[in-house]
């Protein structure tokens, strides 16, 4: 299963089950979001191996359903849809499903997949040691990987990625930031600042380490990767006769960074050696200072694409055929954008993560 699943589908199916019994009676299947999109399109129950993992409904161990979490929660297998390949023809857009989405009455519905597996896919990143990052509300690194062993379970989630075969295991192990792109806009919102543009230029103003000032941008709920402690967000070491809002904001760029890099050491602790590093052209991405601070800390280029998960998965209803290879050119040769290269000032960034890392122990100790 390689998941400790207290918040995901099986959980909460069984919380129903516990104080919804009237409810829970009723039910037919089970669906995730994906799977009752494509139920009201064909009118066709089913769903994917990749969702069902996401459920914590997989055995990858024995490559089936996962009959003794079931049994342990009470669920009766008949609940479970129909398993269907991740890119097949899982159904046809049926009369209704026409009527209302506009689409033509037999429409092949062929490709289906969580948020992060399909980020995943439109990079390009289906391979061991290929690895997908997103900084917006809240910051994911999803690494690809062939390995069904899981030493940080409780802080890593481990979902079948859209490949993932029986016989060649593709496992994407999400490691997810509640505090990133929310920190930012707080700052948005609270400071005297018109746009994201000007906080950048702003930030682009004050040397590396924010002139001592840190940020943990920690406060948008428990952090997983944090064992589940809610620290909050943390600003320290402002000096009111020497800090201004330029400091702030290169903080919190920092700040957020650190905490990319930070997941990047907890994936790694985990047998994840990344071999590329690949992000949209979009949310924090798009700051030379969060992304020169991620590609000098890891050591490692951060290549930038024009792309999205709309589109990836547009291009995906192609995949059925099978053609990776020529899917995978297609993303490479049209829309790569930049890359980020280490620095060279790498002993600077180095001095102000470790500065980072202790006040976060600290923050950890007192909590």
């Amino acid at each position: 299963m390689l998941n400790s699943p207290g918040n995901f589908t099986a959980s909460k199916l069984k919380w129903v089950q516990e104080n919804e019994p009237q409810i829970y009676a009723k039910i037919n299947k089970f669906m995730l979001p994906g799977d009752y999109i494509a139920y009201k399109l064909s009118g066709k129950i089913c769903s994917t191996i990749g969702n069902l993992s996401e459920g914590i409904f997989w055995d990858f161990k024995n490559n089936r359903i996962a009959k003794w979490l079931l049994d342990y929660y009470s669920i009766d297998e008949k609940l479970v849809p129909e398993v269907v390949d991740t890119f097949s023809v899982q159904g046809k857009v049926s009369k209704e499903g026409a009527q209302a989405s506009s689409l033509a009455e037999g429409t092949p519905i062929l490709y289906r997949a969580g948020d992060q597996p399909n980020n995943a896919l439109s990079l390009n990143v289906f391979n061991p040691g290929e690895v997908a990052a997103t900084g917006g509300t809240s910051g994911v690194v999803y690494a690809v990987t062939e390995s069904l062993s899981s030493k940080e379970s409780t802080r890593v989630n481990n979902f079948a990625h859209v490949n993932y075969k029986n016989e060649s295991a593709r496992i994407g192990k999400l490691l997810c930031i509640n505090g990133a792109g929310i920190q930012y806009r707080w700052l948005l919102n609270n400071l005297d600042v018109d746009s994201y543009q000007e906080m950048n230029d702003l930030a682009a103003t004050v040397p590396i380490g924010s002139d001592g000032v840190t940020i943990h941008p920690f406060g948008n709920g428990a952090e997983r990767m944090l064992n589940n402690k809610t620290l909050g967000t943390q600003m320290s070491n402002i000096n009111l006769n020497n800090h201004n809002k330029a400091h702030l904001c290169r903080a919190a760029l920092e700040g957020i960074a650190f905490s990319f890099v930070y997941g990047m050491e907890i994936l790694k602790s985990d047998d994840i050696e990344a071999s590329v590093i690949r992000a949209g052209n979009d949310n924090l991405f798009r700051s030379d200072i969060f992304s020169n601070t991620i590609a000098t800390l890891i050591g490692q280029e951060i290549e930038i694409y024009n792309t999205t998960g709309a589109i990836g998965a547009a291009r995906a209803c192609e995949l059925h055929k099978g053609d990776f290879d020529s899917f995978g050119k297609q993303i490479m040769g049209n829309d790569y954008v930049m890359g980020f290269q280490p620095s060279e000032e790498k002993s600077a960034y180095e001095k102000a993560y470790r500065k980072w890392k202790n006040e976060l122990q600290q923050l950890l100790k007192n909590n």
